[in-house]
C-alpha cells in the first residue's frame, strides 16, 4: 500500500500518478472532469444537495448516506480497503467547495479506508502549474465493498448537550455567524452553542486556497483548543462541511485522538426541541 500524508502537493501526485494501487476521485461536476482532468481520476461529482457523498435527512442539508449507500458508491468507483484514495476539487473556488473534499475524505475514513489524502490546491493549482490533464473518461471496475464503519466519528444533539461544559466544543463557522451579527440561509436564528470556541475554517487556508503551513495551524489550533490532544473535542458549523475541514486536520495532521463532529451542526441545534443558544459573547 502507498503512505499517504494527510495533504499531498501536485508534484508528490504527479510524481505517483502510475502507482498502483492510487485511486484519485474528483469531485467536480461531471461537465467539469469532461472538459479536463487529472489522468487516471475518477469523478464521483459532490453536490450539496444530493449526491453520491450527500442526502437530505429531515430536511438536514449535507447528511452522510447511509453506510449500505457509502459502500456501494465506493464499491462502484473500484475502491477497496487496501487502496490509496486521494481526493481532489474545485475550478470554481470558495470555502464552502474546498470543504467539500474534506467531506468526503472524512467519509472514507468513517467507511473504513485508513489512506486517504487531499491534494492541496486542488484541481486549479494543478492547471495553473501546466500539468498534463486528460479528457478520456476513466471507467473504474466495480467490486464488493466491506468496510468497518468508524461510528465514533460523528455524534447526535443530545450527546452535545450532555457535554456542554465538560468537552471542548469548537464552532467552526465564520466569526460574524459565531458572534450572532449574520446568520446563514440554514441557521436563521443568531448566536452558538454555549461555551463553543470559534476557529474559523476558512482561515485555515491563504487567500489562494493552500493549506497554511503545519506549524501556523497547529498555532492556531492550540491558541484556541490547547495542547491537550487526548481531551475530547466536538466540532460543528452550519451543516457539515466547515466542520469536517477541522476533523480532518486536528485527526489526520495534528493527531489529535478523540474528536467528533456533530453532524447536524447549527441547523439541527435550532430544530425543536431548540437546544441553548449563546449570542454577542466569546466564549
Amino acid at each position: 500500500m502507498l503512505k499517504l500524508p494527510p495533504i499531498v502537493t501536485t508534484d508528490w501526485l504527479e510524481d505517483h500518478l502510475d502507482s498502483p494501487n492510487l485511486v484519485i476521485i474528483d469531485i467536480r461536476s461531471r461537465n467539469e472532469y469532461r472538459e479536463g482532468h487529472i489522468p487516471g481520476s475518477i469523478n464521483l461529482p459532490f453536490d450539496p444537495l444530493k449526491s453520491a457523498w450527500t442526502i437530505i435527512r429531515d430536511d438536514l442539508l449535507l447528511e452522510i448516506p447511509s453506510p449500505e449507500e457509502l459502500f456501494q458508491t465506493i464499491g462502484d468507483a473500484g475502491i477497496s480497503r487496501e487502496e490509496s484514495v486521494v481526493v481532489i476539487v474545485n475550478k470554481v473556488d470558495t470555502t464552502f467547495n474546498r470543504a467539500d473534499v474534506a467531506r468526503v475524505a472524512v467519509e472514507l475514513i468513517y467507511a473504513g479506508i485508513d489512506n486517504v489524502a487531499i491534494l492541496d490546491g486542488g484541481y486549479n493549482k494543478w492547471i495553473k502549474e501546466g500539468r498534463r490533464i486528460s479528457t478520456e473518461t476513466t471507467q473504474p471496475i466495480s467490486r464488493q465493498y466491506v468496510g468497518e464503519v468508524r461510528e465514533h466519528i460523528f455524534v447526535p444533539k443530545h450527546y452535545v448537550l450532555e457535554r456542554i461544559g465538560k468537552s471542548v466544543i469548537v464552532d467552526a463557522r465564520d466569526p460574524d455567524v459565531y458572534f450572532g451579527i449574520t446568520t446563514e440561509p440554514w441557521g436563521p436564528i443568531p448566536g452558538h452553542i454555549p461555551t463553543a470556541k470559534n476557529l474559523p475554517t476558512p482561515w485555515i487556508w491563504t487567500p489562494e486556497g493552500m493549506y497554511r503551513p503545519i506549524d501556523v495551524i497547529d498555532r492556531m489550533v492550540q491558541g484556541v483548543i490547547g495542547t491537550d490532544k487526548n481531551r475530547e473535542i466536538i466540532v460543528y458549523c452550519g451543516v457539515g462541511g466547515y466542520s469536517s475541514v477541522l476533523w480532518y486536520v486536528l485527526t489526520q495532521i495534528l493527531s489529535y485522538t478523540n474528536v467528533k463532529i456533530y453532524d447536524g451542526g447549527w441547523q439541527e441545534w435550532l430544530k425543536e426541541p431548540q437546544g441553548p443558544i449563546s449570542v454577542y459573547k466569546w466564549e
